[in-house]
């Protein structure tokens, strides 16, 4: 029995993962754009480690492989309408 006040919250309690520590994935191939959407937003931003869940050390790394795909063209920097 849920009371009208309380929002339903359905991520609450679902543990966060990292998915290349999971899946065993050393490299993040900035050539992989499909791949890389899943990381930035519909703005074209990047997505903080609160929200995807990635440990720090391949935060960075992902961060680095948006960067260099902007830079190559593969992702946009701006965006109205990403996905």
């Amino acid at each position: 029995m849920t009371l009208m006040n309380e929002p339903l919250n359905r991520n609450e309690n679902r543990k966060k993962y990292c998915r290349f520590k999971k899946n065993g994935i050393k490299y993040i191939d900035y050539k992989d754009a499909n791949f890389l959407l899943k990381f930035v937003n519909d703005q074209g931003k990047i997505l903080p480690r609160r929200i995807t869940g990635t440990s720090i050390k391949f935060q960075k790394k992902v961060a680095l492989a948006v960067k260099r795909a902007r830079h190559l063209g593969l992702l946009p920097y701006v965006t109205d309408s990403l996905k």
